[in-house]
């Protein structure tokens, strides 16, 4: 591979560069959407790095000096871990607090950061007492996760419950159909709602073509007479080549080493690489090892940096990638990494010490993790289920990595062929108006059994009504579809207060009985299965080690090899698993007959958790668990999540709530959390 650039990059190339410093102004998105916030609710749609945390932050600092109070919502815990930090820097810790599930400091101070499910959670509880949300403002980032298929139901409660009085401030990434969302919000909360939409980025992006002879190419050229961007003729001619050579070599990688010295050469590094999968990313750093002789000076600045990082973590002290690290300024980035790994990677890129990071999609939510390049090898992403081909926000969202503000003139988004690569559907998709969203609301008993806490059924009716499918429905002039759509909701939340009449959590009158009372607390993924259990008394109530294994059995989504060696199991473990097997049988199966999801409950992650909780060491547990690191820290933290709801249970089950809390502080020690 030989390093080579297309003679029309000549003037792109040579704006790369440092813009210089400059006293901060802020752009006038930011200030009509702190005018507008003043008096109405606003929806905030822009770039990522576009600044909309700013008008977050005057915001809250003008509801404080009217003595009122702020929540601030984000998707990720850590990203609300971030934003806590920040808004201790610049409110002063003691008016900060931060409540995500795992960690709560300062409850009750005046601005409280926290993950959504808090929130939707606070508002329940308020719901309950009939009171109002204890605040007087409230900011929803990351607000276009109101269409992601998991969570986005989280979004659209507390759109529809959050009181109006309560100004409600959206942060999102661009997205369609930004008016249809604050219309939607508009009609259900009797105040309008404004959009403010800002489409520049802040740092403009230029799109690159990598031929596999090593020579970068401009991807797109600008059509004649306003057609818009269509590809350039020399990636036309490539991409119409037979047969046409890829990237890929050995294990289906490119020479990343390669790849790497015609970056430098350029001046396009640090980079982002997108690869389509975890042992892709930890891979490609030993694709990397090529490169070793130009890092030398590399590896004398960075050494000490990262014993500094690392000091006080034994346990990623001897992280298998720390070599690649320190000798070649390369890192592996995903959800299977630990935590405290991926905030070392994140803190040396955002430093500018990194030449590249290989990393999975998921790092483009959520991350301030910005590169001069980001490059793309698969054209397609993973949604949990299946590969599906990229959105346009999707690519949007990757895109905003590329090109650091105050640090770049310029970004690049490099795309790069490869079996997995449609290049025309990237061209296609950089230049694409970004996707609409979808309402994802459903129902689930969770949200049943909380309702009921203070609402009849037939104001959960009118709840409904308010969704955003109804709403979009409504307005696309199908007045059966709308009918439908209404229906469907009103049927599968009658079917869910039918089940949960019949097994005794709800009474002929329509009320929670004093089980679906406590149950209601358990704000679970399986919140029935474990209610049943405890109704029949088959969880430890005095065994902390125990109780955290069989939670951990709930909490597991992975299908997993239960074929586990008799001298990793104690007995006492085996059979109090087998006891709860049976005994939720013909809870479980009722469940099915009725139509409702049940998931199988595995007995490996039990064992797992079970040897972590009794204080085995972090890596026999992982050889037990035969899971990635950081799929086994998840593990730990959401069976932490759900012994919290539990330990909530001290007025029913006061023996099992104190052993819950016993339990938590057991599995909850590095290096799954960090001091």
């Amino acid at each position: 591979m030989k390093p080579g650039a297309d003679a029309s990059l000549k003037k792109v190339f040579a704006g790369i560069g440092v813009p210089p410093d400059k006293a901060f102004t802020p752009d006038a998105f930011q200030t009509r959407a702190l005018e507008a916030v003043a008096h109405s609710d606003c929806l905030v749609t822009a770039p990522t790095g576009a600044g909309k945390t700013w008008i977050a932050e005057q915001a809250i600092a003008r509801i404080r000096q009217q003595g009122g109070k702020a929540w601030y919502a984000s998707p990720l815990k850590a990203l609300s871990n971030s934003k806590y930090t920040d808004f201790s820097k610049i409110f002063g810790q003691t008016h900060v607090g931060i409540l995500t599930g795992d960690r709560q400091e300062n409850p009750d101070a005046p601005i409280i950061v926290g993950t959504t499910e808090i929130l939707r959670n606070q508002l329940y509880d308020a719901m309950h007492r009939g009171e109002s949300l204890a605040t007087d403002f409230v900011v929803l980032d990351e607000a276009h996760f109101l269409g992601d298929e998991e969570r986005g139901v989280v979004w659209e409660e507390i759109m529809i419950y959050l009181p109006a009085r309560i100004p409600l401030l959206l942060l999102s990434a661009t997205i369609g159909n930004a008016d249809r969302i604050a219309d939607w919000l508009s009609s259900i909360r009797s105040t309008p709602c404004c959009v403010i939409e800002e489409t520049v980025r802040p740092v403009p992006l230029f799109p690159l073509f990598f031929h596999p002879s090593g020579t970068l190419m401009p991807l797109t050229v600008a059509g004649k007479k306003d057609r818009g961007q269509h590809l350039h003729q020399k990636v036309n001619r490539y991409i119409k080549s037979r047969p046409r050579r890829n990237l890929g070599r050995s294990l289906n990688l490119p020479p990343f080493d390669d790849i790497l010295r015609v970056l430098r050469k350029y001046h396009l590094l640090p980079a982002i690489f997108f690869l389509k999968s975890r042992a892709d990313c930890d891979r490609a750093l030993d694709a990397c090892r090529g490169q070793l002789k130009f890092e030398e000076s590399r590896h004398r600045q960075l050494g000490p940096i990262i014993a500094d990082c690392l000091e006080g973590t034994p346990h990623i002290a001897n992280h298998r990638q720390r070599w690649h690290l320190e000798h070649l300024a390369v890192g592996s980035h995903h959800s299977g990494q630990l935590p405290a790994w991926k905030l070392v990677l994140e803190k040396l890129m955002t430093e500018g010490l990194l030449d590249a990071v290989f990393a999975t999609s998921t790092v483009a939510a959520g991350v301030n993790f910005p590169a001069r390049t980001v490059a793309f090898l698969n054209s397609d992403r993973f949604n949990g289920k299946h590969f599906m081909p990229l959105t346009p926000t999707e690519l949007h969202q990757m895109t905003g990595r590329a090109g650091r503000r105050g640090m770049d003139n310029i970004g690049f988004a490099l795309v790069m062929p490869d079996k997995y690569m449609d290049v025309r559907l990237v061209a296609r998709l950089l230049s694409s108006p970004p996707s609409n969203i979808d309402s994802q609301i459903r129902i689930n008993f969770s949200m049943v059994l909380n309702l009921l806490l203070s609402h009849r059924p037939d104001q959960i009716q009118d709840l409904l009504k308010k969704s955003f499918a109804t709403f979009l429905l409504s307005r696309s002039r199908r007045d059966t579809g709308e009918q439908a759509s209404r229906e469907h909701l009103w049927q599968d939340f009658l079917r869910h207060l039918g089940f949960l009449k019949a097994t005794g959590f709800v009474s002929a009158k329509d009320e929670l009985t004093s089980d679906g009372s406590w149950a209601s607390q358990l704000r679970v993924d399986q919140p029935l299965l474990i209610a049943e259990g405890f109704r029949k008394q088959i969880f430890p109530q005095l065994d902390s080690d125990l109780l955290a294994a069989l939670i951990a059995s709930f909490v597991n989504e992975r299908e997993t090899d239960d074929r586990i060696k008799k001298d990793q199991v104690a007995d006492p473990l085996a059979q109090a698993f087998s006891r709860l097997s049976r005994g939720l049988r013909p809870f479980a199966a009722r469940l099915a007959r009725g139509g409702f999801e049940v998931r199988p409950l595995y007995f490996r992650p039990s064992v797992a958790i079970f040897a972590w909780a009794r204080g085995e060491s972090w890596e026999n547990v992982v050889q037990i668990a035969e899971m990635e690191e950081g799929d086994l820290a998840m593990l730990i933290v959401r069976t932490a999540d759900n012994l919290r709801h539990i330990r909530h249970l001290k007025d029913v089950f006061p023996e099992a709530a104190a052993t819950a809390a016993q339990a938590i502080d057991k599995i909850m020690r590095e290096p799954v959390v960090m001091d």
